[in-house]
Order: C-alpha cells, then structure tokens, then sequence
C-alpha cells in the first residue's frame, strides 16, 4: 500500500520534510517561468492555506502590489489590490520589520484598515520575503478553526524562504526581454515581446511592426473578446489576470496559448503597463501538475453554496486530469457514508455491496463493511493502493486497477471522504499525490460549509411551509392549484402567502399576498394577514369588510412592514366574483377560448400604510372553463422588464396552457420565475356546478305567531321542491326548535335559510347574538326548557354554529328519504 503521507524522520516534522522536498523541485529550474507559482502553490499543499500571494513594491516603490497568487480569490477576504508602502497593514509591516505577522479573526476584526469579507473567518499570515531587487511579503490566509499550526507555521516560513519574486514592470524598458514575457503600454498599444513569443504567433521578428493590433489579428475571433477584456485597461484590476486563447496557424489547427499578466500603475509621465508571460498552453498542461487546477478547484468551491454544488465540482475538477474511471464524493453521518454524488452515476458501475444500499437517488454505505476506508478515516490523511492490493470487494470494485481515497477534514473532525478508482493499473505520481492532498483540504472545508448552507436552507423551508397552506380545499364546481418557489439567494424567509378559505352557500375566497421584505419579521406579518384575512372571512364579511378589518389590524400592530393583497370571493353557484385590491397586482383571466385579459379592478392602498382606507370591491365575470389566476411580483418583475410587461407576459403564457391540467399550467408559468424573490401562484378553473342548490330564505318576525309562520314557509317550500310528506316532520321540527331558540334567548333580527342539494337539506337559523346555545348534560323531569338542542341533535345527520357578522347562524343537515 502507498501512502501519500510517509512517516518523517525523527526530530523533524514529516509535513515539513516532504515541503522541503517539494520546494526543491518547484525550485530547481530558476528560469522557469512557472517557478514563483509553483512555490505559492506548496501553501495550499502543506499549510493548508486556502489563498497565498506575494506582494512586492511596484514601479514607483511607495506601494506594494501582487506579484503572483494561487488559491481562492483574494477579494473573499478582503485583500486589496496594492498597499501603501508606508500605511498600516499587514504586508507594510512585515517589509518594515522584517519579522513576521500572524494575525486571527479578533485581531483583523479590531484592525481599522481591515476589509474583510462578511461572514468569514480566517487567518492571516504575513511573512519577509525576497523580490529581485529588495524585500517582498507572503501573504497566507486559513480558514481552519485553529489557524496556522506549528507546522503550518513551518512551512510557511521554508515557502518564503524560497521566494524570487521577478519584477516583470521593467521587463522591456531596456530591450532585454526574459524567456516569454511582454510588456505592453496601455496608452499607445506598443508592445515589446521576445521572439520566442512572436513564434509562437508565427511572426519572424522583421514581420512586427511592435503593435499589440497585429497579435491580435492573429487570434480566433471567437476568442478575442477574453483577448481584449485584459488588454483593455478599463476592464483590469491591478492584480493577477489568466487566460488561455487560440491563434491562427498556417496548418489550419489552432494553437493554444496561455497568458498570465497583471497591470502595473504608472506615475511620474511612465504608463501603465501591462506585464506577463505567454506560453505554449499544451506544453504548460502537463496532465495533473498543471497548478491551475488547484486554483480553478478553490474558485469552483468559493460560489459553490449546497452539498450538491460542492460535491460537483470536486468531481469535475479531479476525474479529468486524473483520468479516473470512477469517482464517488459522500459525506460522513455517524458510520455511514452517504454520497452525494457518483460518476458515473449508474447503478451497475458500482460494488454489489453499494447497490443493495441504494435507498433514494444515490446510496449511503456503512463504513463498517469497509474496515480500510474506517482506518484511512481514522488517520485523516490521503491514501492511493495500487492495482492488486488486497482489499474488501466493496472497495477493490472501486478502482480494480488503483484505488486512492481522500478523507476530507474540516473544523477537526471528518466531513467526509472522496474515492477515486481506475480499472486499468495506475501509477501514482507525485504530482498526483500533491493534487489529492490539496484537493482533500479544499473540498473538506468548502463541504462544511455547505452543510451548514443546506441545513439552514431546509430549516427556512420548513418554517415557510408551515405557515403556508398544507392542502387546498376540494370545491364544488371548480378546481383550485398553487405553488410557492421560496427565493435562493440567501437563507431568508419570504413574505409572499396565498389561501382558499371555503365559504357558506357555495363561496370561496381566494387570497393572495405580500409582504414587504424578506426577514422573520416579514414571515410574522405574513402569518398574522393570512391568519386575520381568514378569521374576517369566515366570520362572513363582505370583501372589502374583510380587507379593511385586516388593514386596521396591521396598522395598529405598528410594525414597519407593509402587504400588499388581492382578495376575490366567487360565487361558484352563479359564476360570479367580487375582487378587491390592496396594492396588489390584478387578476388575470383565461377565458375558455384561450384570450386572456387583465382584470380592471380598482385597488386602495398596500396593507398597513393608512388605517381609515377604502377598499373598492370590482365584479368579475367568470363562465365555465375560465382560469383565474393571481400571482405575486416575484413572477413577473425583473430588471430586464416593468412590471406591465410582466403582466403582459404572464397573460400570454396563461393563454398558451392546456387549462385541462392545471398543475402543469402552474408548473409552465413558474418555469422562468426568477429566484432572486420568493414567488407565490394561485390558479383556479370555473367548470360550474352540474347541481345547483334549491335556496330559499325567511325573515322571522317577533310576534306571537312567528314559529308557526316559519313552520308555513318551510311547508310551502319543501312542497315546491317536491320533498314528500312523510319527510318533511323530520324537517319542521328542527325548524321549530331552532327558531324558538333564537327568539327566546336572542334579541333583533332572525333569518331561516333552507336549501336543498340532491337528497339532503340544510336549515340554517341566524341571529344577532354571538352567544352560542349550551348543550346540557342532564335534564331532569321537572325541566321546562334545554331539551331543544338534544332533539335537534337527535334529528340530524350533522350539525352546528359558525360565527357571522356580529351573531352566528346554527344550523343542522338532514338527509331526505328517497
């Protein structure tokens, strides 16, 4: 078994040894123009630094500017691109006092020059380094809990023992040029470069004219426009820039090429300049040792935000240049590894063992089965078995012909672990070995993060479903579907909310709204509007009542926070709908036809902003086959378009569905909603009662007769709708008792409601006393009253109280013999 980490000699560090070894060979060609970033890169390989760069004086020598830097970006933590020489910052310090700086989180959190990124933590390392022609500075950052360990420490300084850092500003000024460099002046376009530069571009040197246009000419058009974001001075930062391109050759194949410069300042009548180097790009990509991809690894793993996004560019990264035939990243849960992804991600690629593990999407195997992978977990450090090395099947299935396996550690413990297999014998490289271990480092870090990403995420996703809606309502004569689409950038929670609040007599109210921002707050607020808005609704308000009740409400909780809703209570007996407005987008029509309109619905002010507010109530018109659809701006504001067009767009893509499926319609519309904002959908397709209700509706007067006038209205009405005799006692009865509980125990006004549907009948009695009817426990003999309720209990299939505008409305179903 080869390990990558061997055991060091006694008395000296073994991380320590193997970088000393390491910074020979970086180091043994001084030439090279690879040489300074290849030494930079030993930091991310054996300190565990996650961005290291060198910084030296510049031109006019009163600032420090970067020479050369590998890693994640440096504006992830807030490193500038140049540092007064004679400022206070970490780089100046160390070039004053040639001793070196080790500075944590509190110590850069309390320094006043301090630019840091928000929500990071790390360390900063600066140590003496030496430029050319004086002194330069490493710069080193750790986003490790502990920061820079004793050997971390170490290492750093044997790196920056071995810096030369090349002062390529002059290159040019005195006709000398060093093996493929260029130095181009900003201001007039000349460029000086040597002749091997020009024959990589097939110039014999007699041929150019010194213009950086005749270098350019020869490039692939496709390629030129990366070409002139760097030559062009407005588009370039002081600092690093690298790139690769084609140019023209005589045999027809493009050759590739690679730049890398920066652009230096210029002062006191000298230009800027920018300076690098070009070379060959398929001589400099030697397979793995190509030190861009530990670079271009760290910058994946910066943005990447989820488990998922972390786990993709790990393998994306490392399977290429290290020609695997199989790759597998997992994240560690108690003694399970549970992947979260495989390439290739087909079942059959993988040990038996792994297969009868497949619960969901990807498996999760038990780390006991594989008692070396347990022990390569265990010692935290990189592992690679060649081609016949006795191990379990269900890791030599993995890699047949070599096996390597990457614990990836974070914050000290493990986050998970890599496998990389090949079917065919593999030798392990040095350079391979130096691209697993800081590949492992990256990975372990960036794989935390996103956890902690994820957990946060499902956490808001959780709280957000719970306020919303857990199932819609089953209506008579239409159906209703809605979606929500929380916002992905960041973790916090929207305000957007939508509800169908089903109401007496064949009514439904849908609502949708949004509140202002997107905070805990906001999702407070949201859940108090949707809370009062169905409290108002069922209480059996009209809409603008319901709306201006909860308008009132939000005023006077004195919150900061605004919504704005529309509320539309259709009548799905008569294909009606009266809409009111508070600040909120209008509803939008399907007709059956497939032509859409806008509703003109007159709207007052958002939720909140003024509590004395009219709220207008507009009709609609909705015959069968009609969508209604109301939605929030998420889905149809952006900045590419107002919020007009949107709604223009929306209309159009409502008339373009199929309405026979409306879940798919949903799912059309939101298929190009932004993400920026929290989106809410609430659809809803009028097909029409097939069974209308019977209604009819009495005005009990008080007066001495008026349980006997009710009994009369209810017998004439049953004998319309052709209810037998011998069904309507049942009927009459519960109307007696009803009545007569209102009048005795109530005061003003009472209403009898009967209706009919099919077989069963409802009698409903209203009044105007928020008291309910007590049920009693017992009666007695000698009782006069109470048995009232008990009789219509008896009598019914169901019954019982719902509150309306200031009173409540018993009622009781019973069903009709055939």
């Amino acid at each position: 078994m080869a390990d990558v980490v061997n055991e060091g000699t006694a008395g000296r560090g073994t991380r320590t040894l193997r970088a000393e070894v390491a910074l020979k060979t970086v180091t043994a060609d001084p030439d090279s123009p690879e040489r300074l970033r290849r030494v930079l890169e030993q930091a991310l390989v054996f300190a565990r630094a996650t961005f290291a760069a060198v910084y030296a004086p510049g031109e006019d020598e009163d600032a420090l500017y970067p020479v050369e830097s590998v890693g994640v970006p440096r504006t992830l933590y807030g490193l500038r691109d140049s540092y007064p020489r004679s400022g206070r910052s970490p780089a100046a310090d160390v070039l004053r006092t040639g001793r070196a700086v080790w500075l944590g989180p509190e110590e850069l959190a309390a320094s006043p020059q301090a630019r840091r990124a928000l929500s990071r933590e790390f360390f900063l390392a600066a140590l003496p380094a030496q430029g050319d022609d004086g002194a330069a500075c490493l710069l080193a950052v750790s986003e490790s809990t502990a920061g820079f360990d004793t050997g971390d420490r170490a290492c750093l300084e044997l790196i920056a023992d071995a810096v030369v850092c090349p002062v390529p500003a002059r290159a040019g000024e005195s006709g000398d040029m060093p093996a493929g460099a260029f130095s181009l002046a900003m201001d007039s376009g000349r460029v000086a470069v040597g002749d091997d530069v020009l024959e990589l571009f097939g110039l014999a040197p007699d041929d150019f004219d010194g213009k950086v246009e005749t270098l350019l000419g020869l490039t692939v058009p496709e390629d030129l426009p990366s070409l002139m974001s760097v030559v062009e001075a407005d588009h370039m930062s002081i600092g690093d820039r690298e790139l690769e391109f084609r140019v023209l050759q005589p045999s027809g194949v493009p050759k590739w090429l690679r730049l890398r410069g920066r652009l230096l300042p210029g002062g006191a009548g000298r230009p800027a300049r920018l300076v690098g180097t070009v070379g060959d790009a398929s001589k400099l990509r030697s397979g793995v040792t190509d030190v861009a991809r530990v670079q271009r690894l760290a910058a994946a793993l910066a943005i990447a935000g989820t488990v998922r996004d972390v786990s993709q560019a790990v393998v994306s990264a490392l399977r290429g240049p290290l020609q695997a035939d199989r790759i597998a990243l997992a994240e560690l849960e108690n003694d399970r590894l549970v992947v979260t992804v495989l390439d290739p991600p087909e079942q059959e690629a993988w040990p038996e063992l792994w297969r009868s593990e497949w619960r969901s999407e990807w498996p999760d195997a038990p780390v006991r089965t594989m008692p070396t992978l347990a022990a390569a977990l265990r010692e935290g450090r990189a592992h690679v078995w060649p081609a016949g090395t006795p191990l379990e099947p269900a890791l030599a299935e993995v890699g047949p012909g070599g096996l390597a396996v990457l614990p990836l550690p974070a914050s000290g413990h493990m986050a998970g672990a890599c496998l990389i297999g090949w079917d065919a014998p593999h030798d392990f490289g040095p350079d391979e070995r130096a691209l697993l271990t800081a590949s492992a480092g990256l990975a372990g870090q960036a794989l935390m993060r996103a956890h902690a990403f994820d957990a946060e995420h499902e956490l808001v996703g959780m709280l957000q479903r719970q306020l919303l809606p857990r199932r819609l309502p089953t209506l008579p004569g239409a159906v209703a579907v809605a979606r929500y689409l929380p916002s992905t950038a960041g973790l916090e929670l929207g305000g957007d909310w939508y509800d169908v609040i089903p109401l007496p007599d064949n009514h439904v109210a849908l609502v949708i709204g949004d509140v202002q921002g997107h905070s805990a707050a906001a999702a407070t607020v949201m859940g108090q509007m949707r809370t009062a808005l169905r409290a108002y609704a069922v209480e059996g308000h009209p809409p603008d009542v319901v709306v201006s009740h909860s308008n009132r409400l939000l005023a006077d909780l004195e919150t900061d926070l605004f919504a704005t809703c529309a509320y539309v209570d259709v009548d799905l007996e008569e294909g009606s709908a009266w809409c009111v407005r508070a600040g909120h987008l209008p509803p939008v029509l399907r007709h059956a036809d497939g032509g859409t309109e806008i509703a003109e619905a007159d709207g007052g002010p958002p939720l909140g902003v003024v509590a004395q507010a009219d709220f207008p109530m507009s009709p609609l018109r909705l015959a069968p086959g009609t969508i209604l659809a109301l939605t929030t701006d998420g889905l149809v504001e952006s900045v590419e378009a107002d919020i007009d067009e949107g709604m223009d767009r929306f209309a159009h893509e409502l008339g373009g569905c199929d309405p026979a499926h409306l879940g798919l319609v949903a799912d059309a519309l939101l298929g190009n909603a932004r993400r920026s904002d929290d989106v809410a959908l609430l659809l809803m397709r009028y097909d029409g009662m097939a069974v209308r209700p019977l209604r009819e509706s009495w005005t009990v007067w008080r007066v001495p007769q008026a349980v006997a006038q009710a009994r009369r209205f209810t017998r004439r009405t049953l004998r319309t709708w052709g209810v037998p005799e011998g069904a309507m006692d049942a009927v009459l009865l519960v109307v007696s008792e009803l009545v007569t509980n209102a009048l005795v125990h109530t005061d003003g006004r009472v209403r009898l409601d009967l209706t009919r549907i099919d077989h069963l009948m409802r009698v409903a009695v209203a009044d105007a006393s928020p008291r309910s009817p007590v049920k009693p426990t017992s009666i007695g003999w000698e009782a006069t009253g109470g048995r009232g309720i008990l009789l219509v209990e008896a009598m019914s299939t169901a019954w019982g109280i719902v509150p309306v505008s200031g009173g409540k409305q018993v009622w009781s179903e019973l069903a009709l013999e055939a």
